[in-house]
């Protein structure tokens, strides 16, 4: 019994020992790494994923032709996404305007081990009635339909980041950062393209509970703050999915800042998770709401006639 016990602990030992070896060098191969090599080499990493790293700001965001935007959106994504780390708060916005129904939606929260926001525009082929939202298929905007948009998110410590494009699905994901979706403060500002659409959307804006002295409008350009929040959405077993998802990011965001010490900017530490544990870089890119069953269960909704 005392011999296996003693060989247990020279494995760990070796291990232990390859794994300090392993580290050294990886720290040592960053470290030889201007910082246009490093963001270069992680943009080319995480282009597949449909995502790229703002070296100015140190956090990542969706690009415009991600392969996301084919998914579109309905409703199953935001009710599946606790049960993939995904604990955020959301504001879906529905209106009509030229013989369609738009859903401007908007998020803040925790993504696995990232703390983000996001602003999505998508719509039907048709006005839809109301009782149809949660199932219906919505498609991503075209190019030509696309909104300027812009957002500030920023946390209870007044840490903040800031992203502005005319865009389908703007994003910004600071990752290692733990938030609880409450605590976080959204600032948007979508700008119009006539009188007639941003009509439209105040109006659904209103009815999503933001009457006329939540919001401000200048020329075509409309900015309110994110503070309604959606608890009402998820039963008991998915608040407790949700609390229990939230203790695990806690506790994964620990253990990248320990794996990745003694690195303190994004680009190093996501280089190190690279290089050091190739097999998580995949799981670390987890920022978006679709995900494979999301799929195969999307197949199986059925337009409303």
């Amino acid at each position: 019994m005392y011999y296996l016990l003693v060989i247990l602990l020279l494995i760990a030992l070796f291990f232990s020992l390859l794994c300090y070896r392993r580290k050294k060098k990886v720290i040592a191969k960053i470290a030889c790494m201007s910082q246009h090599e490093k963001c270069s080499l992680l943009n080319k990493r995480i282009k597949s994923f449909g995502y790229c790293y703002h070296c100015h700001c140190g956090c990542f965001s969706s690009t415009l032709h991600a392969w996301q935007r084919a998914a579109g959106y309905t409703y199953l994504y935001d009710y599946m996404a606790p049960r993939f780390q995904m604990v955020f708060q959301f504001l879906p916005v529905y209106f009509d305007y030229a013989d369609k129904t738009w859903l401007i939606e908007f998020w803040k929260g925790q993504y696995g081990i990232n703390t983000g926001a996001e602003i999505g525009i998508y719509h039907t082929d048709r006005i839809l009635a109301p009782h149809h939202y949660r199932t219906a298929m919505f498609e991503a905007v075209s190019e030509e339909e696309m909104l300027l948009c812009s957002f500030r998110l920023s946390d209870s410590n007044g840490d903040y980041v800031q992203i502005r494009k005319k865009h389908w699905w703007l994003t910004a994901f600071l990752t290692g950062r733990f938030s609880e979706p409450s605590t976080l403060h959204m600032e948007n500002t979508i700008t119009f393209p006539n009188a007639d659409m941003l009509a439209a959307f105040t109006t659904g804006l209103q009815r999503a509970g933001y009457p006329p002295n939540a919001y401000s409008i200048s020329g075509l350009s409309l900015t309110f703050v994110f503070f309604h929040q959606e608890e009402q959405e998820y039963g008991f077993c998915s608040r407790l999915r949700c609390r229990l998802a939230q203790r695990k990011n806690k506790l994964f965001c620990k253990l990248y800042l320990w794996v990745t010490h003694p690195f303190h900017t994004t680009e190093d530490r996501v280089l190190c998770l690279y290089y050091y544990l190739p097999f998580t870089f995949r799981k670390l890119l987890r920022f978006h709401r679709f995900h494979k069953r999301c799929h195969r269960k999307r197949r199986c909704l059925r337009r409303p006639v």
